[in-house]
């Protein structure tokens, strides 16, 4: 902008320079070339007006050019020639004047009505030729047939037109000069404001509620730093207001997850006691008594996550990090379950970083448990090590801590996969793609549920699970990244940078 603007005041300066001096000079040269004729008719006229009277018509050769000397020496010696029918002389013998007295001037003249004049160019050089008929001094002033020719340089005039010319375009490069600093102190006073709104817009967008401009002045600018003052204000109130809320709502979930955490500890011990004896139990008794069960321990998983979740938002989760053998970890995590016969592992052995053991198994928890109550076998899990890419908590570039590896495991599936919607969403907490499918079978043919939790029984899931494997992933620094296979099944990938020294979060 402060280019623009310096460019728009020079060029208007450069265009008016350039017209004032055009007009100028037109001006100028008017003036020059208008009084230098004026002259050079009145003095002809005069100078012939003494001189004519003592010639005798019809004169001589000698007569016409003692004549013509005469007019000379009284206009300040230019060039006169005199004609007479087919008589011609000439002041200065030695001049030649055929080529400065047009034919054309001449006709003028011989129609005997005044003074003529005529700018011609001759040689290069410019002249003014001032033709006059003599008439008698009776009362009808008949043209005596002698005709006065006067002949004047206008080198002079020419080189005074140029030379204020050349003045005058001189001048335009201080005028120039001066725009373009007087454009450079208007461009700072215009946008030295405009640059501290950016500023402060930068500042704003970057997470600084409370920058602000300071409002000088009653222009446009100043209602324009207003209005971003009273916007900024009115972001930081309602930000203020749900922070609070969110606080309030994530306080409420950890305290009623808490509160649940008794009742349900007794629930889920009667429920099992229940369970034990289902098989002695009438058939009705038996079914209600595996429900209650079922749905205990799904509500206690439910508390256990909504626990998880206020700790992950409390910022109060810790790593408690060591060096772990990954291959080890999820072959762990996969027989825990159940699930070693259902998945076919393909694991890069001797893998050793530094990891919460706990954490990366609720990961796999989820994310297998999610292939195999959404997707369709065969199912997946594979482990290796990445030494090229370099990428940060969230998927963004960043790189591990040694020399850039980082762990790779991928979880695919052969089922139907995601829709590109549901793939966006799928990290959301209580996100459920399909939550009717989900409640009745765990399988299906639409879009898969993939935020629900770990258990690979066929109810419906939380919710949660993915959400909570996400985070675990970013406390490691890592991140989960979900995408579709180009002949169906949907792959989710966990990305860990390679630790292997003694170190923890």
């Amino acid at each position: 902008m402060r280019v623009r603007l310096v460019v728009t005041f020079v060029v208007v300066a450069l265009i008016s320079a350039v017209t004032a001096t055009a007009l100028a000079y037109r001006d100028a040269r008017t003036a020059v070339l208008q009084r230098t004729q004026n002259a050079a008719v009145n003095d002809l006229r005069e100078r012939v007006g003494v001189v004519a009277a003592d010639v005798d018509l019809p004169p001589d050769e000698r007569t016409l050019a003692r004549f013509a000397s005469q007019v000379s020496e009284g206009i300040g010696a230019r060039i006169v020639v005199a004609r007479y029918q087919d008589l011609s002389a000439t002041s200065d013998t030695l001049a030649e004047t055929e080529g400065r007295i047009t034919a054309e001037l001449r006709a003028a003249v011989r129609a005997g009505s005044g003074a003529r004049f005529q700018r011609v160019e001759w040689r290069g050089e410019p002249y003014l030729v001032v033709g006059l008929p003599v008439t008698y001094a009776d009362g009808d002033r008949r043209t005596s047939g002698l005709e006065v020719f006067a002949i004047t340089a206008l080198r002079a005039e020419r080189d005074d037109t140029a030379a204020l010319l050349d003045s005058v375009r001189a001048g335009i490069v201080p005028v120039v000069v001066l725009a373009a600093v007087l454009a450079l102190l208007a461009a700072g006073t215009v946008l030295r404001p405009v640059r501290k709104l950016g500023r402060a817009t930068r500042e704003l967008a970057t997470g600084d509620l409370g920058s602000r401009v300071a409002v000088r002045g009653h222009d446009e600018l100043a209602d324009l730093a207003r209005s971003f003052n009273e916007t900024a204000d009115a972001l930081q109130s309602s930000d203020a207001e749900l922070r609070a809320q969110e606080a309030k709502a994530r306080r409420f979930v950890a305290d009623v997850s808490h509160e649940l955490r008794t009742p349900l500890a007794a629930m889920t011990m009667v429920a099992t006691v229940l369970e034990e004896d289902a098989d002695q139990l009438p058939p009705d008794a038996a079914r209600a008594a595996r429900t209650v069960g079922a749905e205990t321990a799904r509500l206690s998983r439910l508390v256990d996550d909504l626990m998880e979740i206020s700790r992950f938002d409390a910022k109060a989760v810790r790593l408690n990090a060591s060096v772990t053998d990954l291959a080890d970890t999820v072959r762990a995590s996969l027989a825990l379950r159940g699930w070693t016969d259902r998945v076919a592992a393909e694991l890069r052995e001797g893998v050793g970083a530094v990891v919460d053991r706990r954490r990366v198994d609720v990961i796999v928890a989820n994310l297998v448990g999610n292939a195999l109550r959404h997707g369709a076998p065969p199912v997946t899990v594979a482990l290796a090590v990445d030494d090229g890419g370099e990428r940060g908590d969230g998927g963004e570039p960043g790189g591990g801590s040694d020399g850039g590896a980082w762990v790779v495991l991928e979880v695919a599936d052969h089922g139907p996969g995601l829709a590109p919607e549901v793939r966006e969403r799928v990290f959301d907490r209580f996100y459920k793609a399909d939550a009717a499918r989900t409640r009745s079978t765990g399988t299906g043919s639409g879009d898969r549920a993939d935020s629900g939790d770990s258990d690979d029984r066929g109810g419906q899931g939380s919710g949660l699970g993915m959400a909570i494997a996400l985070e675990n992933a970013r406390l490691h620094g890592g991140t989960i990244e979900v995408s579709q296979q180009p002949l169906g099944g949907a792959v989710f990938t966990l990305r860990l940078p390679l630790r292997t020294g003694e170190e923890g979060e």
